[in-house]
């Protein structure tokens, strides 16, 4: 049994910039950060594109960047949280930038390259070439080795959350002083479940993209906090919002993960056409290849469905190769390795399961339903994003947020005691798995189900023949659980199985169109899609 002042579950932006935070605010205070494979692996390492921020305010406005979010989330977004995120967001990149983040400057070397996204109205991504994401999480693993009160667990996944139910109380949904008390933790090398006791637990662990069969996310992001958070009897919400990229690169031999191929890049000026060289976007939305990602997503699924193509095309011929290069080294390479000359040939691009815009809910100080559980990154539910996330917004909303959580902890944390008489993890009555089959095949049944079934397009027959199907997976893996030896496979496949149940159970319950969620069921009367497939 281990205790730890603050344990962070998760160490991409949001779980780093937190323990850092602390760990400098708190020089007597221990800080644990557990990533179930390497630090240097998040979701924050795949971010290509950049991170949203208002930097010249002679051309842009913290009133443009709330409107521009506003007007992505479709009329759901927390408008605090917004203005919170919008607000404090340049006080929180200029920080990465003193730690050592190199955001790309212009070709004057004095002021930064802004780039533009869909949805924006002004140039204000920063950026890293198409490494972004890589860039950031450099400058933070090399930030916090100056810290010596903070520490590493790697290959540590984190399988439940400790509360009040441990102790043979009986917790549910209605129990209104639900307590975190730490995690219980599988320690991958060793195969043993440890206890983490923890004044305060902080959710950081990402999202969820390894519940469809093609997305963006890595590996790792198999929804573990926001399963842990519901099996807790924590509140979830708008699990029904799941952004799907309209840009990822086809690839006949399926990769996992789908590579991305940046929003940036339309904002450099790519255009979206069919395969013959059509272009469709006009048809759809009047700002045509800058439209928010779920109008366009939408657009280039309804083109394929259409005309029964396997994907649409990124047109960049027309784009000066060198700048191209500069900007996008890492796509353009990638490219010219599947024999694709993105000066010569059009990029084929399909949509992938992206972003999940729900998650567990939280205060304006990350705060959970659950007392001394914090939440704040993707699987965090702010209120930012409502329907639809805006392109770029999601880092940011990681840095504000850490920073907040921290303001937080550091005003409750000395009058928090750790929880006694907490048990050891019981494994008694398991056994070793005999055949690893039937996990990797129910994770392929769960990945054709929700592609098929809960995808881009819904509608109620497809979501109740999720449910049926989903039942008889959850029913499966919880006799495996109940009499197999823990493992990382089981436990991302029951986080996975829940993430899924509550996506399909959020869209099943919302009887309209809106944002990312679109049935046939219930169309909106202005949805370009009413047309074609009611």
């Amino acid at each position: 049994m281990k205790k730890i002042d603050v344990l962070v579950i998760g160490s991409g932006v949001a779980g780093l910039t937190l323990a850092i935070k602390m760990a400098e605010r708190h020089p007597d205070q221990k800080i644990c950060v557990l990533t179930k494979t390497s630090k240097e692996e998040s979701n924050t390492r795949y971010a290509q594109g950049g991170v949203a921020a208002v930097w010249n305010f002679d051309t842009d406005s913290y009133q443009k960047h709330i409107a521009d979010t506003l007007d992505a989330g479709d009329g759901l977004c927390d408008k605090q949280a917004v203005d919170i995120v919008v607000k404090e967001g340049p006080t929180r990149v200029k920080e990465l930038i003193d730690w050592g983040t190199r955001f790309d400057k212009a070709k004057n070397a004095e002021k930064y390259d802004l780039g533009k996204e869909g949805g924006h109205s002004e140039n204000r991504i920063l950026h890293y070439k198409d490494l972004t994401g890589w860039e950031i999480q450099r400058a933070l693993n090399e930030k916090a080795k100056s810290y010596p009160n903070l520490e590493y667990y790697d290959y540590y996944f984190a399988i439940d959350l400790i509360t009040q139910h441990h102790l043979g109380r009986n917790v549910t949904r209605l129990t209104p002083d639900i307590k975190c008390y730490g995690a219980y933790v599988l320690n991958t090398e060793t195969r043993g479940i440890e206890t983490f006791l923890a004044k305060i637990t902080v959710l950081a662990s990402g999202g969820a993209g390894q519940v469809y069969k093609t997305t963006t996310n890595p590996d790792i992001a198999t929804g573990d906090g926001m399963a842990m958070t519901y099996r807790a009897k924590g509140r979830i919400e708008n699990m029904e919002f799941v952004q799907f990229h309209p840009t990822s690169l086809f690839n006949p031999a399926i990769e996992n993960p789908a590579f991305l191929v940046s929003e940036a890049v339309r904002g450099f000026g790519a255009i979206l056409r069919m395969p013959d060289g059509t272009e469709f976007m006009q048809k759809y939305d009047p700002r045509k290849s800058l439209a928010p990602r779920d109008i366009v997503a939408r657009a280039i699924d309804n083109e394929m469905k259409m005309q029964g193509k396997d994907f649409m095309s990124l047109d960049c011929t027309h784009l000066d190769k060198e700048d191209f290069y500069a900007h996008f080294p890492t796509i353009y390479d990638k490219c010219k390795s599947l024999g694709i000359d993105p000066m010569k040939d059009y990029i084929p691009v399909v949509p992938a399961a992206h972003y999940i815009c729900g998650g567990v809910k939280v205060d304006e100080y990350g705060q959970t339903s659950i007392q001394n559980l914090y939440a704040c990154g993707e699987c965090s539910c702010t209120g930012l994003h409502g329907a639809n996330r805006l392109a770029s917004n999601s880092l940011l909303e990681g840095l504000v947020y850490a920073e907040r959580v921290v303001d937080d902890i550091s005003l409750r944390i000395k009058n928090i005691d750790y929880q006694e008489g907490i048990p050891d993890w019981d494994a008694t009555g398991t056994t070793d798995p005999k055949e690893l089959v039937l996990i990797t095949q129910s994770v392929k049944e769960l990945k054709e189900i929700m592609s098929s079934y809960v995808g881009i397009v819904r509608s109620s027959v497809r979501l109740k023949r999720a449910f049926e199907r989903l039942h008889i997976l959850y029913e499966e893996t919880e006799q495996l659980y109940m009499t197999t030896t823990i493992s990382p496979q089981l436990c991302e496949l029951r986080n996975l199985i829940t993430i899924a149940y509550m996506i399909t159970r959020s869209a099943a319950t919302r009887k309209e169109s809106r944002g990312l969620h679109y049935t046939t069921d219930y169309p909106d009367k202005n949805d370009f899609l009413e047309s074609t497939l009611m």
